[in-house]
């Protein structure tokens, strides 16, 4: 097992490359050993939609809600209010009009009253203006009554609900039509100042002396005063009809617009390709052009695909991270170009996708948000994605067989994540019953079929660690953590006193048959071991081997109980798979968290089923465990079972809890919770940051997800209708009447609105209404948003 620190591991191509860091230079991906491959295969998969790459780094990808696929997503527009009704602004218009003829010709009594108070006695008489009255007093005679026109307006257009419909043809946009209509008013008003039919003019040009207006003889002052006075007038008119169309945030966007068109941009590579991620602006504004250069050269060119920019985005985040590695960076991409930092297997894409992937978000797209009435309005028809920052919290799935779970759910996922695996971002595990359609052989670095001859990899059952104890923990929790009340602490102490002995003799960890022995009791096992012990001077392990001979056979020994799960795996079947000598090929789960890798376990189901579940349950513990242990977490480290059924402990639900914090997560996924022993499914729920239900499950299910899911406030309108009883004869007579005519009693309603707490989904809801092809799924993201439980179309 040891090799200087080093594990090396068979790739699916049958090369050989070191998992150990690298050089003085730490690549976010390790290189090939040996020298580099002079002729890379050619990108396989294009972009999402066939695009050239270019416009594909092009495309934006604004922030939205966690669980929303943000490639060229477009916020979809504010829901429309209902159309409004048009009786009610005619009819004010009506009476408007009406007012206005009133107001005009003084019909409404004691309307004057005000005028006459401001202005002097001698203007008037018992009929109104005298003969005699000067010009002036007309004119703000005239000027007061269209002031009145003007409040008559505004309280018809605000009773009549005018800036409601207004608002509801001009659309979501009010800019363009508030500057055109409040543009049409100005223009309107001034001409009507300007023909005198409002005579504002009189107003200003009465109080001027004529000495001003003449401008003492000379015509240009006399001009300049004229002129003076209109634009003031101007200024009157057009003042508070600006400010109601907001002619300064108009103002405003054109200088940021011609600001925009008149700063300085990098050199265009064409109308095709654009501008933008494209030209690698991270590496310019860094002083690093040259890299840059030959990045967009290779981006042009068409010689990178959507992996190899994901790659060297994330050798350049890892390289600016540590400021003495960014020339480094920039030296390795001018001599290698697309090539560097290629990942051990040196390939650059897999041999086939079955979803759409966004690499540069790390997002892979799983469906669509139903336009349905439990979602909101904000998320219909939006797609749906799954990425690193979700699948931290991990994910829970659960549906009966048939409903999708693999072909819809745990495949994306497998799959997007062994693209970011190839651009160095993650380390995928997926454990899966032989057969299961996960992928190609060659899309995974290394394929573990046990009980298969043909396969290239044996399986370490001690997860690659030389710790007895550690071992021994993680061990006990594979064989015996589904046996309801028996402590895989006790269980692990009985495992530790025997690793422990055996490891100080033989230099590694009992194969299989010789656990098997061990743990039976046997005499003559424990004698050899014994006196190796002695032979070598290990007291401390001989003092754990003779704890172990003296509970042997006691009434709580728990050593036949793990002798009978080991006898699972010491079948005919899986003979070579476990060995620990120097010639077996085990693969160290430990080597998946440090490394970018994509590993797949296939588990014999169907002829072994019990070995199956001790073999998920011990990945599932090993990669708990070795996952929190890692120093490094830069990766993101996933595992995917696709069958997790009796995997679940109380001390794996607890290891899944704290992945988050330590840049890991898991997709589990089950048939039904029943799979999992009744008193972990509060805990498991509570440990998961994401649920996903599928259609067809039973209500039982569907309780403990409702219950998880928590409630809401929601608005609900109850409407009553009440007998009319009429106590007049003639009224009496006209409902009789009705009630012959329509069939029905003469009725009222009562609406009562009111706020209830209510479940998200009902446990019926969730068993009963999700169609076919459908789930219902909830988001937590690892720095805590979160989304509620919408439903999900798993074809859109």
């Amino acid at each position: 097992m040891d090799d200087d620190g080093r594990h090396r591991v068979r790739g699916a191509s049958g090369t050989e490359w070191g998992l150990a860091a690298p050089g003085p230079i730490r690549h976010p991906v390790p290189r090939p050993a040996g020298p580099p491959p002079t002729a890379p295969p050619r990108p396989v998969g294009p972009p999402p939609g066939g695009l050239t790459t270019a416009r594909w780094l092009n495309t934006s990808r604004p922030a939205a809600a966690p669980g929303t696929w943000r490639y060229a997503f477009v916020p979809r527009p504010p829901q429309k209010p209902p159309r409004p009704s048009l009786l009610a602004p005619l009819l004010t218009l009506v009476l408007w009009l009406v007012a206005w003829v009133l107001l005009v010709n003084f019909r409404i009594p004691y309307m004057g009253d005000l005028l006459r108070l401001v202005t002097p006695g001698e203007w008037w008489d018992l009929s109104g203006l005298r003969i005699s009255a000067p010009d002036i007093a007309y004119s703000l005679r005239t000027l007061y009554s269209q002031a009145f026109v003007i409040a008559a307006g505004l309280w018809a257009a605000r009773l009549g609900n005018w800036a409601g419909l207004f608002r509801y043809y001009a659309g979501t946009d009010l800019r363009l039509y508030r500057w055109l209509a409040s543009g049409f008013g100005a223009v309107l008003a001034l001409w009507l100042v300007a023909v005198e039919v409002v005579p504002l003019a009189d107003l200003f040009f009465a109080p001027m002396p004529s000495s001003w207006l003449q401008g003492g003889g000379n015509r240009n002052l006399a001009a300049l005063v004229a002129y003076t006075i209109y634009a003031l007038i101007a200024l009157v008119v057009v003042w508070p009809i600006a400010r109601a169309g907001r002619w300064h945030t108009a103002l405003r966007d054109v200088r940021e617009a011609r600001a925009a068109a008149e700063s300085p941009t990098p050199q265009a590579l064409s109308s095709e390709r654009g501008t933008g991620r494209a030209l690698w602006p991270e590496l310019r504004a860094a002083g690093q052009g040259t890299a840059a250069d030959v990045l967009t050269s290779a981006v042009r060119d068409e010689r990178m695909n959507d992996v190899d920019c994901a790659r060297l985005s994330r050798a350049w985040e890892s390289s600016w991270a540590h400021r003495d590695r960014s020339e480094e960076f920039s030296a390795e991409v001018v001599s290698r170009g697309p090539d560097a930092f290629l990942h051990p297997s040196g390939l650059r894409d897999l041999p086939l996708r079955a979803a759409r992937h966004d690499l540069l978000t790390g997002q892979v797209r799983v469906g669509a948000y139903v336009d349905d009435e439990r979602n909101p309005y904000d998320r219909r028809g939006t797609g749906t994605a799954l990425e690193p920052a979700v699948l931290g919290t991990s994910l829970l799935a659960v549906g009966p067989s048939g409903a999708g779970k693999t072909t819809r759910l745990v495949r994306p996922v497998v799959e997007t994540l062994a693209l970011q695996a190839l651009a160095g971002k993650t380390a995928v595990i997926a454990v899966c019953a032989a057969g299961t359609l996960l992928g190609a052989d060659d899309a995974f670095d290394v394929v573990v079929k046990i009980g298969d001859a043909s396969s290239a990899h044996d399986f370490d059952l001690y997860g690659g660690t030389n710790d007895p104890d550690e071992a021994a923990a993680v061990l006990a929790e594979g064989l015996v953590g589904d046996i309801p009340g028996l402590d895989s602490r006790r269980a692990a102490l009985v495992l530790g006193q025997l690793l422990g002995p055996y490891r100080a003799v033989h230099g590694c960890f009992p194969p299989v048959p010789d656990l098997r022995e061990l743990l039976a009791g046997t005499d003559s096992p424990l004698r050899e071991l014994r006196r190796a012990l002695e032979a070598g001077g290990h007291h401390a392990m001989l003092r754990e081997l003779d704890a172990r001979v003296r509970q042997t056979g006691s009434g709580g020994d728990l050593a036949p109980v793990l002798a009978d799960r080991v006898a699972l795996l010491d079948r005919p079947a899986f003979a070579g798979f476990f060995g620990t000598s120097g010639e077996a090929r085990p693969f160290p789960l430990r080597s998946l968290v440090q490394h970018p890798l994509r590993v797949r376990i296939d588990l014999p189901e169907r002829a072994h089923a019990g070995a199956s579940r001790v073999l998920a349950r011990l990945v599932l513990a090993q990669f708990n465990a070795v996952a929190a242990a890692r120093t490094d977490r830069s990766l993101f480290a996933c595992l995917v079972l696709d069958d997790a059924t009796y995997t679940l402990t109380a001390e794996t639900v607890r290891g899944v809890r704290h992945l988050r914090s330590v840049n890991a997560g898991a997709v589990l996924v089950l048939r039904t919770l029943d799979d999992v022993p009744e008193g972990l499914h509060s805990s498991l729920l509570g440990a998961v940051g994401n649920g996903m239900i599928f259609s067809g499950i039973t209500t039982w299910d569907g309780k403990r997800f409702a219950e998880a899911w928590g409630k809401e406030w929601v608005e609900v309108r109850d409407v009553a209708q009440h007998t009319v009883f009429a106590d007049q004869p003639l009224t009496r007579a006209l409902h009789a009447l009705r009630k012959l005519a329509t069939g029905r009693a003469v009725t009222t309603e009562a609406v009562t609105v009111r706020q209830v707490e209510r479940e998200r989904w009902t446990a019926s809801a969730l068993a009963y209404e999700v169609p076919a092809g459908h789930a219902v799924l909830s988001l937590t993201t690892v720095d805590g948003s979160h989304t509620p439980p919408l439903l999900v179309n798993l074809g859109g």
